[in-house]
């Protein structure tokens, strides 16, 4: 069976996720398999582009990360590497893609997920959609372009969502920029036989059950600090705003994932987001916390990751500008 199925129905190119017994995640094949067809079809008489993905729990539960465990184990740091490199490439030609892109975001839509699925012109969000960049927790900062979405959400809820992974349902994903419209599930079917008839327009409905707007003065209040000890400190000790994601997360990769949103705010593009996530990823292997985290929870799944610092607290400005200076020329990403 195919991990991808890539087809022209009617007036739209088509690519469906298919490896449903994965939640879909994302090998490098079909990252490479999905840019072929996009460039395919760009000169293409088509009116749009549509990306759904097979089974009802995940849209793309985020990167197949078993072989970059594998190969950070053998001491291979080119693979990662190139992955990052063809990844982050496709994701900024889906955000600057000259056709509608139309996706369908059920279930789990997280990390590698958001980078297919959360760039195109037309998202589209359900019933049982949970979208998330849980990356921290594994030891890396939100990637694939994530902390430009991060950055253009209000306030500073971006920041929040990106070092805590909280996942967001349909109403909070449109919310904070991640998605555009909600559809109900059962009308997905017809929705996608309209669009390839070149017919484009998408029914209004209201997302149901947000809770993002109602927690942006609590998360404003923490989350404005320009570095994780300050966010630390102005940080409810209750259960409101998941402190204790930021006590069980990678120190490291939350420091920097502060600087790297608030840089991006700075400068609100995929592409200043996508250099200096790369920055950080192109090291993370043999600098950072990644092989730990993905051992902790895909490799041995005891969910205790030994983090180089034991504290958020204890992560010096120095360390974090280690992480996500700028590389050499030949180094940096090529998009």
């Amino acid at each position: 069976m195919s991990d991808l199925l890539i087809r022209q129905k009617g007036r739209a190119g088509w690519i469906t996720l298919n490896r449903p017994q994965a939640l879909n995640a994302l090998t490098y094949d079909m990252v490479l398999q999905i840019e072929q067809a996009l460039d395919a079809w760009r000169e293409a008489d088509l009116a749009c582009i549509i990306i759904d993905a097979a089974g009802e729990k995940a849209f793309c539960s985020g990167g197949d990360i078993a072989d970059m465990y594998a190969s950070g184990q053998r001491g291979d740091l080119s693979y990662g590497r190139q992955f990052w490199q063809d990844e982050y490439r496709l994701n900024a030609k889906i955000a600057a893609y000259p056709k509608p892109i139309f996706t369908f975001l059920q279930g789990y839509t997280m990390g590698g997920g958001v980078g297919v699925g959360c760039h195109a012109s037309h998202r589209i969000v359900g019933e049982s959609s949970q979208i998330a960049m849980p990356e921290c927790s594994i030891g890396l900062v939100p990637d694939i372009g994530g902390s430009f979405l991060l950055a253009r959400a209000p306030g500073f809820s971006g920041t929040y969502l990106g070092l805590t992974g909280t996942r967001m349902n349909a109403a909070d994903a449109i919310t904070a920029t991640f998605a555009d419209h909600f559809v109900p599930q059962s009308d997905w079917a017809s929705l996608k036989s309209q669009l390839t008839t070149g017919d484009l327009t998408l029914p209004r409905h209201a997302a149901p059950g947000g809770t993002l707007m109602s927690l942006r003065p609590h998360i404003d209040a923490a989350f404005h600090n320009q570095t994780l000890a300050d966010i630390l400190r102005d940080l409810p000790a209750d259960t409101t705003l998941n402190r204790k994601a930021l006590e069980r997360n990678a120190p490291l990769a939350m420091a920097c994932a502060v600087q790297i949103i608030a840089k991006v705010r700075q400068n609100p593009s995929i592409r200043t987001a996508l250099r200096l996530e790369y920055r950080y990823t192109y090291r993370a292997v043999a600098q950072g916390d990644f092989i730990e985290g993905i051992r902790a929870a895909i490799i041995d799944k005891d969910r205790t990751p030994h983090w180089q610092h034991t504290s958020p607290l204890d992560v010096t400005s120095a360390e974090v500008d280690a992480m996500i200076s700028p590389l050499s020329p030949d180094q940096e990403l090529k998009l």
